[in-house]
C-alpha cells in the first residue's frame, strides 16, 4: 500500500475512532519505518496525471515487530487515563447541583453517540465490511460483547448510567455534604 491509500483505508475502516491518527505525519512514519527495515518500498506506481506513488511492502521483520507489538496491546492491560475518569476525581471542586446539571448533559450527549453508533454499524454492515474489522467496537458489527472486552456501548452506555445515577442521587450520596467542600462566595 502506499500511504495515501493506507490513511483512505484506515477512514473507511472508521479506525480514526479508536486510534488517534495523524494523517499529516503519515509519509513521516512511513519514512521511519522503511529506515527500519521494517518496511520496504515494492513498487511505483502512477495513475493518470496524479503523481508517483510508492508502494510499500511490510518485511519479515516489520510483521514479527507488529506481531508482537499487537499482541502486547491486547494482552497486557494497562491503566488508561480518561478525561471522564480525571473529572470524576476532581468533580467535588463543582457545587452538587452544577455536577449534576453537568452529568445530565453528559448522559444526553452519550445516548446520541450510542444511537449514531448503532447507526454506523449497520451501516457498515450493509456495506460489508468484515465483523473483524469492527471488533474495537465491541460488537463486530452484531452488538455483541466480545470475550471480556467492553464493548464502545457498554463504556458509554457504564458513563450514561454512572451520569444518571449521579444525577438522580444528586451526589450526596456519595458523600454527606460536608464532604463537598463549600462552594459560597470566598471574601
Amino acid at each position: 500500500m502506499h500511504p495515501y491509500e493506507m490513511a483512505t483505508t484506515l477512514r473507511e475502516r472508521g479506525k480514526d475512532q479508536s486510534i488517534k491518527l495523524n494523517y499529516g505525519a503519515l509519509y513521516t512514519v512511513v519514512e521511519a519505518l522503511q529506515q527500519h527495515g521494517l518496511i520496504v518500498a515494492q513498487e511505483t506506481e502512477r495513475e493518470g496525471r496524479r503523481p508517483e506513488r510508492t508502494v510499500y511492502h511490510l518485511t519479515e521483520t516489520g510483521r514479527l515487530e507488529l506481531i508482537d507489538w499487537i499482541s502486547e496491546l491486547i494482552s497486557r492491560p494497562v491503566k488508561e487515563y480518561t478525561q471522564f475518569e480525571a473529572g470524576l476525581s476532581l468533580i467535588p471542586v463543582l457545587p452538587p447541583e452544577d455536577a449534576a446539571a453537568l452529568l445530565t448533559q453528559r448522559c444526553a450527549r452519550l445516548e446520541m453517540e450510542i444511537v449514531q453508533k448503532r447507526s454506523l454499524l449497520r451501516l457498515d454492515a450493509e456495506r460489508g465490511v468484515a465483523r473483524l474489522h469492527l471488533i474495537e467496537s465491541g460488537d463486530g458489527g452484531g452488538h455483541r460483547r466480545v470475550g471480556c472486552l467492553p464493548s464502545y456501548h457498554s463504556r458509554a452506555e457504564a458513563q450514561r448510567t454512572w451520569g444518571a445515577y449521579g444525577t438522580r442521587a444528586r451526589l450526596t450520596d456519595l458523600g454527606s455534604t460536608s464532604t463537598w467542600p463549600s462552594h459560597g462566595s470566598s471574601a
